[in-house]
């Protein structure tokens, strides 16, 4: 299991990510943090860089918060 740190923010302008380094990556996303849509917009923004279904991606730690452990399984 690999896992990334990230950080979202949510509310964005425009989705986008920042890779800062091989394990670290800031996603902007358009989604408000509410009932976890920022989240959900992040992990398919993310999935969609790293080439991998979207259900292969889990939120470890963080859930609640911008800086986020995810996991790739």
């Amino acid at each position: 299991m690999t896992y990334l740190k990230i950080k979202v923010r949510a509310s964005a302008k425009e989705s986008r990510l920042n890779k800062k380094s091989s394990d670290a990556y800031e996603l902007f996303v358009r989604e408000p943090a509410e009932n976890g849509r920022a989240n959900r917009a992040a992990l398919m923004l993310l999935a969609s860089e790293l080439g991998v279904p979207t259900g292969r991606l889990m939120i470890i730690k963080g859930a609640h918060s911008p800086s986020k452990i995810i996991a790739i399984r």
